[in-house]
């Protein structure tokens, strides 16, 4: 069976951690002939409101995935607004109006290594990443998906935005290649996933570090959870970088 560590870190306290992430995030771009993409880049490492979750091989050490969700704070622009506002500006309205009613974060920067394809690492990673949002302080989630990944995200909640592109489509990252604008709208809550992703990242929101068996494409996995996110920055920005009037989400979120 094979064994994982999954754990998650704010940015700007594991440059080096970053570093092997976003090497292997090129790889897979390489090996995909996709460069175009937005989150892939370096200005998130200095961002306050990044944080990461990794993949490594529990016996190697060696890192075989990632995911980061970054926080809309003013301070940087979230990607998906970098990816298709220039095909249509409205996101940048929606992003703000998500932002001031509890706050908004993007799920982005998913990777996995070849050498695990199939085992489901993508997927394992994608509800992890919304376990933590509790963590993170912020209602609604985000992101962007390629027609292949669709289901995933859908499973887990995600909706496709149909208000923005062509019923929700961008050619992104170029023409050969048809993205869709996605959504969780309440983050905290998980309404919207299929009963059996919901269970999981509720089980592991409510106990972030603990080893547990996952079910994966070609069998079951072992992964090792760590997941307590520290010195969550926890301020929120508007455009103008100045402190938004409005209460931040409960710091009773379940």
């Amino acid at each position: 069976m094979p064994k994982i560590k999954v754990s998650g870190f704010r940015a700007v306290n594991e440059i080096e951690k970053c570093e092997v992430y976003l090497k292997g995030h090129m790889q897979v771009l390489i090996d995909y002939n996709v460069m175009k993409i937005t989150s892939y880049n370096k200005s998130w490492m200095s961002n306050p409101a990044a944080y990461v979750l990794v993949a490594e091989d529990a016996d190697s050490g060696e890192m075989i995935g990632g995911i980061r969700v970054e926080v809309a704070k003013g301070l940087y622009p979230l990607p998906i607004e970098t990816a298709i506002g220039s095909m249509d500006n409205r996101i940048y309205d929606i992003v703000r109006q998500f932002a001031i009613d509890g706050g908004v974060g993007e799920l982005c920067g998913l990777w996995n290594s070849k050498t695990v394809k199939g085992i489901g690492i993508s997927f394992f990673l994608t509800r992890a990443a919304i376990a933590v949002v509790n963590q993170l302080r912020f209602k609604t989630m985000v992101g962007i998906c390629a027609e292949y990944t669709l289901k995933m995200f859908t499973d887990v909640g995600f909706e496709i935005n149909t208000a923005l592109g062509d019923d929700g489509k961008f050619p992104y990252p170029d023409e050969r290649y048809i993205t869709r604008s996605l959504g969780i709208l309440n983050a905290e809550t998980l309404e919207s996933a299929n009963p059996y992703d919901k269970e999981r990242m509720f089980g592991i929101r409510n106990n972030p570090v603990q080893t547990r068996e996952e079910v994966g494409i070609k069998g079951v996995v072992e992964i090792d959870y760590d997941l307590i996110i520290r010195d969550v920055d926890n301020i929120l920005y508007d455009q103008e970088n100045t402190v938004l009037k409005y209460t931040a989400p409960s710091k009773n979120i379940s």
